[in-house]
C-alpha cells in the first residue's frame, strides 16, 4: 500500500495554481469574516458563495463533500444540538423535554456558531486538498520563516493521513493473521487493542527516522538554502491577498463601529 503523506489531491485547477500563501490568506480571511462579522447571515453566505464554489473551482468537490458528510456536518450538528439545549439565552421555551429545553434565541445562536465551524473547517479542508505540504514549506521558508516552524507546520498537516495509512496497513496485516475486525461491535472494539501497540511504536520509530533524515539534509544549517522547484507568486496572487486583507479590515472596522 502506497503511503499517503497528505490530503493533497493533484488536479489542474486555478485553486491549485495559486501561491500557498494566497490560499492560506483565503482561509484566514474566511475564518475572520465569519467570526467577526456582525451580520447574522455572514457565515451562511460565505458557505454558499465562497466555500462551495471554491471546491468546484479546485475540482475537489467530490473529496470535499465526502469530508463534509463524514466529519464537518456531524461535528457542526453536535455543536448545534449542545448549544441549543444548554446555552441559557432567552426565556420562552419552544422545545422542552424533561430537563432539556431550547429557546428561539439559543437555536439561532447555536445555528450561527455551527455555521462558523463549518466555514472554518471547510476552509482548512480545501486548503489541505489543494496545497502540497512541500510547496507550502518551500514557500514559507523562502519568505523567511525559520525552518523549525515550517517543519512543525508540515508535520502537523501530515500526522493524520500518515496515521490513517499506517492503521489501514496494520489492520490488513492483522486480518491476514485471522484477527476478526468486521463482526459485532464488541469484537471490533476488542480488536482495537492489538492495533494500538504497532501504531504507536511505529509512529515513534518514524519520528526518529525523520529526525535523522532532516539532519542529514542540513536542516539546521545556517547557510542560505535554495529550492529546485520555485513556487510562483504572480501579480494575481498579490492582488487577491491585498483584496482579502482590505476586506478583513473593513469587516473589523464595521464591527467596531456597530459595537
Amino acid at each position: 500500500m502506497q503511503e499517503r503523506l497528505s490530503f493533497y489531491t493533484h488536479k489542474d485547477s486555478l485553486l491549485h495554481r495559486l501561491n500557498p500563501l494566497t490560499k492560506l490568506t483565503i482561509v484566514l480571511a474566511l475564518i475572520l469574516i465569519a467570526f467577526l462579522s456582525q451580520w447574522y447571515w455572514a457565515p451562511h453566505l460565505l458557505t454558499l458563495v465562497a466555500v462551495i464554489p471554491l471546491s468546484f473551482t479546485g475540482k475537489v468537490s467530490r473529496e470535499f463533500f465526502w469530508t463534509a458528510s463524514r466529519l464537518i456536518l456531524p461535528t457542526a450538528t453536535f455543536l448545534f444540538v449542545m448549544q441549543s439545549l444548554f446555552h441559557p439565552i432567552g426565556e420562552e421555551n419552544i422545545f422542552e423535554f424533561y430537563f432539556l429545553s431550547a429557546t428561539q434565541e439559543s437555536i439561532l445562536y447555536a445555528f450561527r456558531n455551527a455555521t462558523r465551524i463549518i466555514v472554518m473547517v471547510s476552509a482548512f479542508t480545501l486548503f489541505l486538498l489543494t496545497t502540497h505540504p512541500s510547496e507550502l514549506m518551500s514557500d514559507l521558508s523562502r519568505r523567511g520563516l525559520p525552518g523549525q516552524f515550517s517543519y512543525v507546520i508540515i508535520s502537523t498537516l501530515q500526522i493524520l493521513p500518515q496515521m490513517m495509512t499506517k492503521s489501514q496497513t496494520i489492520i490488513s496485516a492483522q486480518r491476514s493473521r485471522g484477527l476478526d475486525t468486521e463482526s459485532s461491535f464488541f469484537k471490533r472494539a476488542g480488536a482495537i487493542v492489538p492495533l494500538i501497540g504497532p501504531l504507536v511504536f511505529g509512529s515513534l520509530v518514524e519520528v526518529e527516522e525523520r529526525a535523522i533524515a532532516i539532519e542529514a539534509r542540513g536542516f539546521t544549517s545556517k547557510q542560505i538554502k535554495t529550492s529546485l522547484h520555485e513556487i510562483p507568486d504572480t501579480s494575481f496572487d498579490k492582488f487577491i491577498r491585498l483584496g482579502l486583507a482590505l476586506l478583513v479590515i473593513i469587516t473589523i472596522s464595521i464591527n467596531l463601529w456597530l459595537s
